[in-house]
């Protein structure tokens, strides 16, 4: 997915077993990330990044949804140890994280493996995508996010 792409419609299962549709978000700009796993180091800082940041995005009317393998149950645990405030979606066999170019080969510890590659886009109001990040380092990633959504929001 890059900057223009029309981004993919779809259906997966919330932190609460739940569909959630994409096509509910139609008429709002919204900030998409892909990680790699519930409750490891680098997503859990990258979660409770953006719950801290949620009531800005928020106020712009801007949902914050997450999206990993990882199941609806193990999407509820980490929600409720940490108390996060983002919708987290899970897409088992990677469909979406396939669609959006967040599935693919990376280097982690010097090998090279097939999973999640840290990505996030805002998607604008008329479903396509405004801003993209790929192979995103956590540190101060999410005030990188806050600051071009609350720019994009200021001109519509």
């Amino acid at each position: 997915m890059e900057v223009g792409d029309k981004f993919p419609e779809f259906i997966l299962k919330d932190e609460n077993g739940e569909d959630f549709d994409s096509r509910n978000l139609e008429g709002m700009r919204y900030v998409i990330y892909f990680y790699p796993k519930d409750n490891t180091s680098g997503c859990t800082r990258e979660a409770l990044a953006f719950t801290e940041e949620f009531p800005r995005f928020m106020m712009r009317n801007i949902p914050i949804i997450g999206v990993s393998k990882d199941s609806s149950a193990s999407h509820r645990k980490f929600v409720d140890a940490h108390g996060l405030k983002v919708k987290l979606l899970s897409d088992p066999d990677h469909s979406l994280l396939e669609q959006a170019g967040a599935w693919g080969t990376k280097v982690m510890y010097g090998k090279e493996t097939t999973g999640t590659i840290r990505s996030t886009f805002i998607v604008g109001k008329d479903g396509t995508v405004e801003a993209a990040w790929k192979n995103v380092k956590v540190d101060g990633h999410v005030e990188k996010v806050l600051e071009k959504a609350l720019s994009l929001a200021k001109k519509n």
